[in-house]
């Protein structure tokens, strides 16, 4: 009997395999088969410090016993409490106030929300907001709208709204950097300029320098433009820095978080903002109220996990741990020498590189070939399109980080012949 599951970004006319996981641990994936993969990707970017870490599993497990779930309209929670008072210490010194969600995609559309919020209730017709070429957000509405337009949202061009768009950074970024100038410089100016902080995620890893960042933040403090950071996979540790902002001095007006807020074990995620933002929509008037809500905003146990993760950069060598694995990844990537394999490039403890194929876009037919290979080695590695990225666990060994790139280039060579 077929299954009835409908799976993301996934054409099941194809007719690929899709493995039954039983269970997990650390960077490794235990199918019902009794094949083990290597999560080569965190499983979609989430997994920070191994799957079912013991210190976030108990605290989901005492949590469970306390209290389950809550309204959070007008009720509140201690691990709510405590999770965002922790959240204001070790995130820019600005961001004084933590919105809740339960995904980057909605952390997003709280921060988007939260700005169109904040000059209406100013009394400024300001409604554009900038993005940057090759960007992604997620996919719901206003997410998909700030996001780049491709295959993956065609269907939906008609629910999106339009936005202003900057060419992605290229050699010093003087051309985009001269773009939000220009586009700063019309009446009215923009509401809030959105980016993913130095490496664009689903755009194909892309990276630019944090001078960049910075002039852009620059100018939108100039012009009174807000700057929303979307730390969703930046975050947590990827670039080398708990959140990728840190490489270029930046504080954002608005900051979203997820992923591996939770250590990737549930979902969770916090939109943060400056008490300016906070101040726009506090009134005596109830109309001027942020209205934007789920029924598990802060969801207890979801907290839980968070407060647990917190603890563990606190308390545990974490940074020593990435650092440790951003040299771990250079080694393995300065060994992929083969013509099929060009751009090889690094932020942090994410290596990304393309092969070589003349129609290389998201619908790359390398890609199900690639993703096919690599399963069939033993790797959750999941190509988009021609480009591959690694980006495991920060608890991976060397025996496991090294069968990913013994993978890749056996797949290079198996192409090749």
């Amino acid at each position: 009997m077929s299954s009835p599951v409908w799976h993301p970004f996934t054409q099941h006319g194809l007719g690929e395999d899709i493995p039954l996981i039983e269970r997990a641990e650390g960077a490794a994936l235990h199918a019902a088969d009794g094949r083990r993969y290597v999560d080569a990707i965190s499983s979609w970017w989430v997994t920070t410090h191994g799957h079912c870490n013991p210190r976030i599993m108990a605290a989901i497990r005492a949590q469970t016993e306390k209290l389950d779930q809550l309204i959070f309209a007008g009720w509140t929670h201690e691990p709510a409490e405590t999770l965002a008072r922790a959240l204001v210490d070790i995130t820019p010194a600005a961001l004084d106030h933590v919105f809740f969600s339960d995904s980057g995609s909605t952390s997003v559309e709280v921060a988007l929300k939260m700005a169109l919020g904040t000059w209406l209730n100013r009394g400024e017709p300001r409604h554009r907001i900038v993005v940057m070429e090759h960007s992604y957000h997620g996919d719901t509405i206003g997410a998909m709208s700030v996001g780049e337009r491709g295959v993956y949202n065609r269907a939906y061009q008609p629910l999106l709204f339009d936005v202003d768009t900057l060419p992605f950074p290229v050699g010093d970024g003087d051309r985009t950097i001269a773009a939000l100038e220009a586009i700063c410089a019309q009446s009215p100016p923009p509401a809030a300029l959105i980016v993913e902080p130095l490496i664009l995620g689903a755009g194909g890893m892309l990276i630019y320098p944090p001078h960049v960042l910075k002039a852009l933040r620059d100018i939108c403090a100039r012009e009174g433009v807000l700057f929303i950071a979307d730390e969703v996979m930046t975050g947590w540790g990827r670039t080398g820095m708990l959140f990728a902002c840190q490489h270029a001095g930046v504080e954002p007006d608005l900051m979203c978080l997820s992923k591996g807020l939770t250590g990737g074990a549930i979902p969770l995620a916090v939109t943060l903002a400056t008490r300016d933002i906070f101040n726009a929509h506090l009134s005596q008037d109830r109309a001027r109220m942020f209205f934007h809500s789920s029924s598990y905003t802060a969801n207890p146990i979801a907290c839980a996990a968070a407060n647990a993760n917190i603890a563990i950069w606190q308390e545990e060598p974490v940074l020593d741990r990435i650092g440790a694995l951003v040299h771990r990844q250079a080694r393995q990537l300065d060994r992929l020498d083969h013509p099929l394999i060009v751009g090889k490039r690094q932020l942090g403890t994410i290596t990304a590189m393309e092969f070589v194929d003349p129609y290389g876009d998201y619908l790359s037919a390398m890609a199900p070939m690639l993703g096919r290979f690599f399963r069939d080695n033993g790797l959750l590695l999941r190509p988009m399109g021609n480009t591959v990225y690694v980006m495991p666990p920060y608890c991976i060994d060397d025996n496991d980080l090294g069968a990913i790139y013994d993978a890749i280039l056996a797949a290079a060579l198996e192409m090749a012949a």
